[in-house]
């Protein structure tokens, strides 16, 4: 009988290329875990809520005010809720044409659009245009849509850090591109070379691949680095000479647990560096609600903002968008609050500093001790996490268990994951899925875990991979 449509024989091939780690082998095997009632401490995915981070009270107040507008017309309503919520939720509740079951303009509403392109000129202190940004469901929708937008055919590269969040090598994978990779330097802080850049971009082209954007992720994910000023210019500089269109994830630019360097937009970068950079560089910028101190990871919202970009270029991306229709509306209203947080004059604002504070505080602090936590164990090394949501330690495996992994039909990485997660319950992702240099192990794992627990947690992990370098012996290993 002949192969149905469906059947896998009959699928698209570049579906079948997809990898995606952070939702890969690592994590249906914590699920089954979990099933069989072993407590998992998923620290596989950056997912503030699901760990615990309690969601800030004043966007939650204006949002369950605009999901049931009846509340509203509730005689003691005053009582329980803050003046400035209800007058905020009357405020998006005007800008839709029905309520939160209507649906938007496919760019999203344009009074959160006005908004989110003055959050910008406030950041940077240059103009944005709303016509130009564009809600998504997620930065992710953004990045995919764009990344289909750009890619043409498999000689199509994309120029992407290593390691790499696997939403750019999948979506690559998706649309028929090619990823282009440039590696970060462990031993610098997961710092950029642009002479290496320089070098991924001609071997590329060698191998006759027209190289037509880059992705940088600051800060990195899963790296944790920031990028430092100079460094975010030389970029700029690289993608003019070279022609790339630069695809900026800024999704992490709240979480910052250091001084040295504050987060910077390339948006802001590029203006500043005068003509002919800040009229010819092409670039997108992403942000979310799923990030910071927000931590809305389901609420699904974010927003694109394009610059450069050829007017009809952008109404092909609208006629896209419009496939879809318009992206969730909730989502779109969490962005707005994000974007136009309350005042010093308001009711809600000091609680709502109190709260957001505390989170960046702990997050400052988990950073600290995960970092710590790592770098005492036994042949682990890790680059204290700048920003973002993540650690990302190197392992140095010993041979036995490389052979070991080998026998088991495993990578290295994969495998002492899977122990680790089988031994604790904690559920990690291995650095393969992310790209690493040959010949070297890592895993990432978030810094969501509460505070309180996170002392508990890295004692489990030190006395699991202790006795897990004692047990494969008869290795050799230095700090970098």
């Amino acid at each position: 009988m002949a192969p149905k449509p469906l059947d896998y024989e009959n699928i698209n091939e570049n579906v079948k290329k997809v990898q995606y780690a952070v939702r890969g082998e690592l994590y249906l095997r914590a699920s089954e875990l979990q099933k069989e009632g072993k407590k998992i401490i998923f620290t596989n995915v950056g997912n503030p809520q699901a760990l615990g981070q309690k969601p800030l009270t004043f966007p939650r107040q204006v949002i369950a005010l605009c999901q049931a507008p009846f509340l509203m017309e509730d005689p003691n309503v005053d009582l329980l809720f803050p003046a400035d919520a209800i007058a905020r939720a009357r405020h998006y509740i005007a800008m839709t044409s029905g309520g939160l079951g209507a649906y938007s303009d496919s760019r999203g509403l344009p009074g959160i659009r006005k908004e989110v392109a003055e959050f910008i000129e406030r950041r940077d202190g240059y103009p944005s245009d709303p016509e130009l940004i564009f809600l998504t469901d997620g930065a992710s929708k953004g990045v995919m849509q764009i990344l289909n937008t750009v890619i043409c055919n498999e000689n199509d590269g994309i120029l992407v850090p290593v390691p790499q969040y696997p939403l750019y090598s999948a979506t690559i994978s998706l649309c028929g591109g090619s990823l282009v990779p440039y590696y970060l330097e462990e031993s610098a802080n997961w710092g950029l070379d642009i002479g290496q850049l320089r070098q991924s971009v001609w071997e590329a082209r060698h191998k006759g691949l027209t190289v037509k954007a880059m992705v940088i992720i600051n800060p990195g994910n899963p790296t944790g680095q920031c990028l430092s000023e100079a460094n975010i210019k030389e970029i700029l500089e690289f993608c003019y000479i070279e022609n790339l269109a630069l695809l900026a994830d800024e999704v992490y630019q709240q979480n910052i647990y250091q001084d040295e360097r504050p987060f910077i937009s390339a948006k802001k970068m590029l203006m500043s560096m005068g003509l002919p950079f800040s009229k010819e560089v092409q670039l997108v910028s992403y942000h979310t609600v799923s990030k910071g101190y927000w931590g809305e990871c389901g609420q699904r919202g974010g927003y694109f903002e394009m610059t450069n970009i050829s007017p009809k270029t952008v109404e092909e991306i609208y006629k896209v968008a419009s496939i879809s229709l318009s992206p969730n509306v909730p989502g779109q209203i969490f962005l707005g609050l994000m974007m136009n947080p309350p005042k010093p004059i308001d009711i809600s604002y000091a609680q709502f500093v109190s709260e957001s504070k505390a989170i960046l505080e702990s997050l400052r602090r988990r950073a600290q001790i995960m970092t710590d936590g790592f770098n005492s164990c036994r042949n682990v090394v890790c680059n204290f996490t700048e920003g973002a949501m993540y650690s990302f330690p190197q392992l140095k495996l010993p041979p036995k268990a490389i052979a070991a992994a080998k026998e088991a039909g495993k990578a290295p990485d994969v495998f002492y994951c899977l122990k680790l997660l089988e031994a604790t319950g904690i559920s990690t992702v291995p650095g393969s899925g992310f790209g690493q240099k040959a010949g070297d192990f890592h895993l990432r794992t978030t810094i969501l875990p509460p505070e309180e627990e996170m002392p508990e947690i890295m004692a489990s992990f030190k006395k699991f991979n202790d006795e897990f370098m004692q047990k494969y012996e008869g290795y050799s290993w230095s700090r970098m």
